[in-house]
């Protein structure tokens, strides 16, 4: 396979393939791995079983756009807790999807190891889930309670320090 130029398949779960130019595949660690390891291999199909078509083809798009125009890194602390003030136009709409496809693309962005995308992701988590209450929390992530209202009255008693604000 020529890593230097060209093009790449990416191949989603379903086995749906995406024809992707070789430096946009790149931004892919996992990717660029493997055509590196693959460079005197004449195939150039690239399995992604974790990753969806719908999925795979929003990760394309952020790339390809990334390529154009990168994003500004994300800086922490952060300044604000609006996404509007820490990224481009661009990368807040991107970002702007459903909660299951948000999730999807954080699992792909670490799976694939794209950083500037993972971090864009967990951002946009962060920013969804800040100042949401435990119960909130269990909704969004689809967390179930296997505590008992006993069961965490204790649990909240024995942790209450961590609640506490410090003393100086």
């Amino acid at each position: 396979m020529d890593s230097d130029e060209g093009n790449v398949n990416l191949v989603s779960k379903e086995g749906e393939s995406f024809s992707v130019a070789v430096e946009v595949a790149k931004m892919s660690k996992l990717v660029e791995t493997t055509i590196d390891d693959d460079a005197d291999d004449d195939g150039n199909d690239i399995m992604l079983p974790n990753v969806k078509a719908t999925v795979l083809a929003k990760v394309i798009e952020y790339c390809e756009h990334y390529k154009q125009e990168e994003m500004t890194p994300i800086q922490t602390p952060l300044k604000s807790s609006k996404l509007e003030d820490l990224v481009q136009p661009w990368y807040v709409e991107f970002v702007n999807v459903d909660r299951v496809m948000l999730f999807e693309l954080v699992t792909a962005a670490n799976f694939m190891d794209i950083k500037p995308l993972l971090d864009l992701t967990c951002l946009a988590v962060s920013i969804m889930i800040k100042g949401k209450s435990p119960e909130e929390l269990r909704r969004i992530f689809n967390i179930s309670n296997e505590f008992t209202p006993e069961e965490e009255a204790q649990v909240r008693e024995e942790n209450k320090w961590c609640e506490q604000p410090r003393s100086s």
